[in-house]
């Protein structure tokens, strides 16, 4: 089969997907305009072609689609084509995507749950490779507020924010610095 992608309607504009034989290889979130959708999918993957999805890339469409809408959506059975990620990057993204809907964690968390204090800018990195946007959460990531969390190539105009807002999350931005550390204490409390 090779690398095939396909450009898909969702509640928020269309999106973007790619795939090869082991699994998906990236998602693009909608642009402004699709041409610049696939324009993106070409930069990043210049050797796909349009074809027509194969299951594991339907389950994933039909997740993505979902979760656009405001739908909780388990993406555990979407298999991802890992090849050409770093190992470090994998684990990231494991932890990642154990993150629940509407939770958020800080790169400081990140590093701690994965044993390796002072890693914040190998995590920052692995965010921002992250081909995998919204089947990978990054947007559950909280800023890191030193200028090194960068938004994914793939998240198109949609922010952060509206994808924990579709999610129901109330982002710590938002909230006094009161509220934000009683929020963390009742999580560190359950």
């Amino acid at each position: 089969m090779g690398r095939g992608y396909t450009i898909f309607d969702t509640a928020l504009g269309r999106c973007g997907i790619t795939w090869s034989d082991a699994g998906i290889t990236g998602v693009q979130l909608p642009e402004a305009r699709e041409i610049e959708t696939r324009r993106r999918l070409f930069r990043q993957f210049p050797e796909a072609r349009e074809q027509r999805p194969c299951s594991n890339t339907e389950l994933a469409i039909e997740g993505i689609s979902a979760m656009l809408r405001g739908r909780d959506v388990d993406f555990s059975d979407v298999v991802l084509d890992l090849s050409g990620v770093l190992p470090f990057n994998q684990r990231v993204y494991e932890r990642i995507r154990a993150i629940p809907r509407g939770e958020t964690r800080s790169a400081d968390d990140l590093a701690i749950e994965l044993h390796v204090a002072g890693a914040l800018n190998s995590i920052a990195q692995a965010l921002t490779r992250n081909t995998f946007v919204l089947i990978v959460p990054c947007h559950r990531v909280r800023e890191l507020g030193n200028g090194h969390d960068k938004p994914s190539p793939n998240s198109g105009v949609i922010s952060k924010r509206r994808l924990l807002s579709l999610e129901g999350a109330r982002p710590l931005a938002g909230l006094t610095l009161f509220d934000a550390l009683l929020a963390v204490d009742r999580a560190r409390a359950s």
